[in-house]
């Protein structure tokens, strides 16, 4: 299973971008899926999360009302639509897979409990 992260930019505060994750395999629909930033020298930082079929999210607070994660199954494509960005969002995204849905039972997934990785994508949000 490969993941491939894009959409990743410079952009300017309060401004928009859509990340995109496509997903290899045939097994995209079955997985649930979560976007993750890291920032150098921290540690990877959960954002959200979406279920196999699209019906739940969650979100951390630091980006409720301005992040949307959603997915199509049809494309086995998973999105991030960033808007009203902060020089904060500024952090290299990861996009990951649980393949066994350990993630649903848990608010805040950790980032060992996903199986897949792609490979990230800078947002970089200048003031």
């Amino acid at each position: 299973v490969q993941l491939q992260a894009s959409g990743g930019g410079l952009v300017q505060v309060g401004g928009s971008l859509r990340l995109s994750c496509g997903v290899s395999g045939r097994m995209f629909d079955s997985y649930d899926m979560g976007w993750f930033r890291q920032t150098p020298g921290k540690e990877r930082e959960f954002v959200a999360k979406i279920n196999w079929n699209g019906d739940k999210t969650y979100y951390i607070d630091s980006v409720k009302g301005r992040f949307t994660i959603s997915r199509d199954n049809a494309k086995s494509t998973l999105y991030l639509q960033m808007d009203a960005l902060k020089p904060e969002d500024t952090a290299v995204y990861y996009c990951a897979a649980d393949r066994y849905g350990v993630t649903s039972g848990r608010t805040v997934p950790r980032a060992r409990e996903y199986n897949y990785w792609g490979q990230g994508t800078l947002v970089t949000v200048s003031s």
